[in-house]
């Protein structure tokens, strides 16, 4: 009996730095955990099929989103937008048909993973074209199920949730097709660390409380003044900034903290994200959904600040009504509202009780077994039918 061939998956995301990207990387090392042999391909939707009108949508988001986010609260799910949109997206759709066919003639794949709505619509309506029944599996990042992932050609979604499942079957898709398996986040989330030695390795006292402020891939949110306020903050703490791609962010807050009397340590990328948030007593943040999945697994407190409007607003509403978070709204009380949850360690582990109680840091694992079980199915017919 010959042994069964390798497995092929792609993964299609957009943005390079977004928790859509790094949804598909955890899914990809999952992948090659539960199959060490598998073949994958983890590429960048839009930029594959559209490199110039990527560059400008991202630069309009970026640029919309920090100026007049009200205008992203109107269009994110909006029923009227979606009516509007319908035409303009079935012709792109259309217009990235052919390289979507040289894309899947090169490199065959037996199954499609998207974490995102624009790659997923665009797989589907080339599914319906070429009556092609390759699996297709739509990993939502966000506790806001909107519109745009509703095609009828997705054989599977996954949510972060039952509730975010329910909503979806509210909107009409099937119940058999959604699965709450969760937010893909890196399996290593799921480990535990040493927090002596963790305090060790980054300078840090274990005795004190340390705070830990994120901003997401771009850097956005009120980090400058997250470093004011704590520098005024009476209670002996520490904090740990990370500012991600934003360099200049970076380079103002390296000038700032020079001057703090209390220990504050910079960051632009890193790959150890899982050690401090394990080391940290709450964390400050955007409510991305990769972001507060990982500080889920961790048990850690969130504080949200200024989330977006659309789905951070969304997921902002689902981990306050959980308990996990609770939201500043007024950046000038920020500091004796941190003092005052940092001084009140019951309701810290009522918080970090919450949050793990909502996690699901095996989410990754539980996806890739879906995902190359349905890849695995599709081969053998494929091979059947030849």
């Amino acid at each position: 009996m010959s042994p069964m061939p390798k497995s092929r998956i792609l993964l299609l995301y957009i943005s390079e730095v977004s928790g859509h990207h790094q949804a598909t990387i955890a899914i990809e090392n999952a992948l090659k955990i539960v199959e060490p042999e598998v073949e994958t391909l983890n590429l960048n939707a839009f930029n594959y099929t559209n490199p110039i009108t990527e560059k400008i949508i991202n630069r309009l988001y970026l640029g919309v989103i920090k100026r007049t986010p009200g205008i992203w609260d109107y269009l994110y799910d909006n029923p009227a937008v979606l009516q509007r949109t319908q035409k303009i997206k079935e012709l792109i759709h259309k217009h990235n048909s052919l390289k979507l066919k040289k894309l899947f003639d090169e490199f065959r794949p037996d199954a499609v993973v998207c974490s995102q709505a624009f790659p997923c619509g665009m797989v589907a309506d080339f599914k319906k074209t070429t009556h092609s029944t390759i699996p297709l599996i739509g990993v939502l990042t966000d506790y806001a199920p909107h519109s745009y992932w509703i095609y009828d050609n997705v054989d599977c979604f996954i949510t972060p949730s039952q509730e975010v499942k329910e909503r979806f079957i509210q909107k009409g898709v099937c119940a058999e097709k959604i699965i709450p398996y969760g937010i893909p986040i890196n399996p290593k989330f799921s480990l535990s660390h040493k927090k002596e030695e963790l305090a060790v390795k980054f300078g840090l006292e274990i005795t004190k409380p340390l705070i830990l402020a994120m901003g997401g891939g771009q850097g956005i949110g009120p980090l400058k003044k997250i470093v004011s306020a704590f520098k005024k903050m009476r209670i002996d703490s520490q904090l740990a900034v990370i500012t991600g791609n934003n360099n200049k962010l970076y380079n103002k807050l390296d000038k700032k903290i020079q001057s703090s009397k209390k220990k504050v340590i910079l960051y632009k990328f890193v790959n150890n994200v899982d050690e401090l948030m394990e080391l940290a007593t709450i964390i400050i943040t955007k409510a991305g959904g990769l972001t507060t999945a990982e500080a889920l697994a961790k048990g850690l407190p969130m504080v949200i600040i200024k989330p977006l409007p659309g789905q951070e607003e969304i997921n902002t509403t689902y981990f306050l009504n959980k308990g996990a978070a609770v939201k500043i709204t007024d950046d000038k009380l920020f500091p004796q509202f941190i003092q005052g949850l940092l001084s009140n360690p019951s309701m810290l582990k009522a918080m970090r009780a919450a949050a793990l109680s909502m996690s699901k840091p095996n989410a990754s694992i539980d996806i890739a077994k879906l995902v190359l079980d349905k890849a695995r199915v599709y081969s053998l017919l494929r091979s059947n039918i030849r």
